[in-house]
């Protein structure tokens, strides 16, 4: 396996930036999943990554190797697709064998690659089946092997669970992850889930609009996110932003609601606002450090319940704050209904703050 580096790469097409100057390094045997919305330019990214479209700038080295102008089949990776792309005519063996017997191995060695692929994957049992005949994720599972048997440097997967049901995704999220830890394998995996990145990844790039937005752990992206783009498209429920205004009262610094409520803030989190480049700033907060009363209490802020969606063991609240929606976490026991009037509770020491014209998280 080898590290994959990525310096100022770009693709644009006339006018329109795919991706805009993006950097990150995937260390050796690290997973990196590229996540953001639909045109965000990850799949760009990784058809850079594996040479299948030509770069308008940047660099791109695999292991010590530049790889700017190599074909794909030189790059020594190999692609994992969300539609399977194996042969129906052949049997799951030949379609692991086919990419060797293309580099004209020794008849021995292929079937070495393949047996050990095939027990690595748990499929030697279905060795001699046609694609026709396996389910979705045993389909999976070859396209897995047909990649593995390669032995690459890297490994790049393009949404490769998008095309399975729900419960059936959860499952091959355990054996992507158990797949990567067992061979140290160098992966960049493209996903429209963030959960998906969340639960599988080492480090996430986050991109919108062609920019890689931040690249770090998941733990840290969910905890520190960079600005309210990550903050408010990482998490599920995604984290809440509220539009307000830093204003004094005469002895404590506040956020002022354009409704006329104020949220007095902590001796920290008053610098932060203050250091705000207007007095416009975002206030954010996880749907599990919100408490919903029925009354007033101490920092409290008046708010309106607009829709509750009970899952079972927990019950989520939408509730309208000065024109923004506002997501909480409730014990099923608790009793609200849509269009109560409610008051919400903030957590001063696990609230965020953005710069409402940069939209850049605000710290010390």
């Amino acid at each position: 396996m080898a590290e994959v580096v990525l310096k100022d790469v770009v693709k644009n097409y006339g006018a329109m930036f795919a991706v805009n100057n993006v950097s990150f390094t995937v260390a050796d045997g690290e997973f990196v999943a590229l996540v953001g919305p639909s045109g965000c330019g990850k799949t760009t990214t990784l058809n850079l990554i594996a040479g299948l479209i030509p770069m308008s700038g940047g660099d791109i080295h695999i292991g010590d190797r530049l790889v700017n102008d190599l074909d794909p089949k030189d790059r020594d990776i190999a692609m994992v697709f969300q539609n399977y792309a194996l042969y129906p005519n052949k049997t799951v063996f030949n379609n692991l064998a086919f990419p060797l017997q293309m580099r004209k191995l020794p008849r021995a060695e292929i079937d070495k690659k393949v047996q050990s692929a095939a027990k690595v994957l748990d499929i030697t049992h279905l060795l001699e089946r046609k694609p026709r005949e396996l389910s979705g994720g045993q389909q999976q599972r070859v396209a897995l092997g047909r990649a593995l048997v390669r032995d690459p440097r890297a490994f790049l997967m393009d949404e490769p669970l998008s095309n399975l049901d729900a419960k059936l995704r959860v499952q091959m999220r355990s054996e992507l992850k158990r797949f990567h830890q067992d061979l140290h394998a160098t992966v960049v995996y493209v996903t429209h889930d963030q959960l998906e990145a969340v639960t599988m990844a080492d480090k996430m790039a986050v991109m919108n609009g062609g920019f890689l937005q931040q690249y770090d752990t998941p733990a840290n992206v969910f905890a520190n996110p960079i600005n309210t783009f990550v903050a408010s498209f990482v998490g599920s429920p995604a984290m809440s932003l509220i539009p307000l205004e830093v204003a004094s009262n005469g002895t404590q610094t506040v956020l002022q609601s354009s409704e006329g409520w104020e949220l007095p803030l902590s001796p920290i989190n008053a610098r932060k606002a203050l250091a705000a480049s207007t007095k416009k700033v975002v206030l954010g907060a996880r749907h599990s450090t919100l408490k919903l009363a029925k009354s007033a209490v101490p920092g409290s802020v008046p708010g309106k319940v607009y829709t509750v969606e009970p899952t079972g063991d927990i019950t989520f609240a939408q509730v309208f704050i000065s024109g923004a929606v506002v997501n909480i976490s409730l014990e099923p026991s608790v009793a609200i209904r849509p269009d109560e009037m409610v008051f919400v509770e903030f957590d001063q020491e696990r609230i965020h703050l953005f710069d409402g014209e940069t939209t850049m998280a605000l710290t010390l």
